[in-house]
């Protein structure tokens, strides 16, 4: 009898798979992208135990070991700041994008004029489209010292005697970067809120309002604990990003009077490879941040899953 249900279960399988070879080709091309430049570059990981040399075969390289690894703890304190500049912009962008959607989505969730909410919506999900470039030069425009419309305005009004210079004084760099992007993100991260506001059946809202519940009440007994899941997911896919960041928003703001809260591992990385040509160091470093980034994710899932009953795997 079990011989037979398993075969069952197999034939059962088979015959889904059958079913669904049409998906399975459709995500064929996604798989070998992805392979393609995600997995198989993970070879050049040896330049980070060797002796590299650009325009010399890799083989008869001397091995080097863990010595590049140990250089990022042992040779001064970049690994101090670099990880404070990370993980505190990072984690405070994070609980800022996620927050700031979460509550958005809510907001959004009650206009009750539709054309007006798709309105705000489209208008808020726009910045996710512009480019660091783009929103550079609008930074510069409106945030500047000398020109900036915004510290000419203040000045104007008389409530500062100078401008503020929020783009180069290190103690504005984290609350600068962190809220340009929740307001690139803002629109993006909601769609995923409202998205699974959507999926909460109409028959709980009805039976709250035959019960007497209020608006209030329908919202934080209803709609609150329907995206909560929704969030605890989010919580745990980003938390493995937590040391990965913007390459092209931190390389266009960072300059030389807020390098030192502004050079974040990605930069650091990108400065010892490319230009100052120390492959293996720079290699070396980028591997410590993955198996770093996955430990976190593997970590925040088993906390969640602890804590919540919730889990990704």
């Amino acid at each position: 009898m079990a011989q037979a249900a398993l075969h069952a279960q197999r034939r059962n399988k088979a015959a889904k798979i059958a079913r669904q070879k049409y998906l399975y080709l459709m995500l064929l091309p996604a798989v070998v992208l992805v392979f393609i430049f995600s997995y198989v570059p993970l070879a050049g990981w040896i330049i980070a135990f060797i002796q590299f040399r650009p325009g010399f075969d890799l083989l008869p390289a001397q091995w080097t070991g863990l010595r590049e690894f140990a250089n990022f703890f042992t040779q001064g304190n970049d690994y101090v700041y670099l990880l404070r500049n990370t993980l505190a912009m990072n984690i405070g962008a994070l609980i800022t994008n996620l927050l700031s959607a979460f509550l958005f989505a809510l907001l959004l969730n009650e206009i009750r004029n539709r054309y007006f909410g798709k309105l705000v919506q489209t208008v808020t999900f726009f910045p996710f489209f512009v480019s660091w470039v783009i929103i550079y030069s609008f930074s510069s425009a409106l945030f500047a010292s000398s020109a900036g419309a915004v510290n000419e305005t203040l000045v104007g009004w008389g409530l500062i005697e100078e401008g503020v210079n929020f783009m180069g004084d290190p103690k504005y760099a984290w609350l600068f970067m962190i809220g340009l992007g929740a307001w690139k993100y803002l629109g993006y991260n909601s769609v995923i809120f409202i998205s699974s506001i959507a999926s909460i059946p109409a028959e709980y809202y009805e039976a709250a309002e035959i019960d007497g519940a209020g608006r209030f009440r329908k919202v934080w007994h209803i709609t609150v604990p329907g995206m909560v899941p929704t969030l605890i997911v989010l919580l745990i896919l980003n938390s493995g990003w937590i040391l990965n960041s913007n390459f092209e928003q931190f390389y266009l703001f960072t300059n030389t009077t807020n390098w030192e809260k502004m050079e974040v591992l990605d930069i650091y990385i990108y400065k010892y490879g490319l230009q100052l040509l120390n492959y293996p160091y720079a290699t070396a470093v980028g591997i410590l941040k993955t198996f770093i980034s996955l430990a976190l994710i593997v970590g925040v899932n088993a906390l969640s899953k602890k804590a919540t009953g919730k889990a990704i795997f």
